[in-house]
């Protein structure tokens, strides 16, 4: 489900991610990328968000109960929030070490699983954040610019 809001110079796209949805898979960031291209965007700000909301999406997708994808837009920045019923980050930190997975074995089967997901949404980020509760879920805020003079942030 996808829900789009247009203020003055403002975009909001939220979409609902449902679990082990394989078929559904993607869909969210492929819209996210069409309407930052509809929009005119620029080249890199939609390739880096495109990759975020991708790694997003497939991680609600493969380890929660479902989430939600929201992307906001306005002239400065792309701000992504991916918030998830799900079990949660034990540890934050190792989670972030490029290679490390918990995937399960069926999702390895599908080729999931390498352990590159939050640290490639880290590396396409100018801000990043995770806060996560066992048991609860997880909420990811990453943020992209859209300005080359902005400074990085939380990275």
């Amino acid at each position: 489900m996808q829900n789009n809001v247009c203020e003055t110079n403002k975009l909001r796209f939220v979409y609902l991610i449902k679990p082990r949805d394989f078929s559904n898979a993607g869909d969210a960031s492929a819209n996210v990328r069409a309407e930052l291209e509809k929009h005119g965007i620029e080249p890199d700000v939609i390739r880096r968000v495109s990759i975020i909301c991708f790694e997003a999406e497939m991680n609600i997708v493969l380890y929660t109960k479902g989430g939600k994808l929201i992307v906001e837009v306005d002239d400065q920045k792309v701000d992504i929030q991916a918030l998830d019923k799900g079990p949660g980050i034990e540890d934050i930190n190792l989670v972030m070490t490029p290679g490390y997975s918990t995937a399960p074995e069926w999702a390895l089967e599908y080729g999931f699983g390498a352990g590159m997901g939050l640290p490639n949404m880290k590396n396409n980020s100018d801000v990043f954040e995770i806060e996560s509760e066992v048991g609860k879920g997880t909420v990811i805020h990453s943020i992209v610019y859209r300005r080359k003079n902005e400074v990085k942030g939380n990275n």
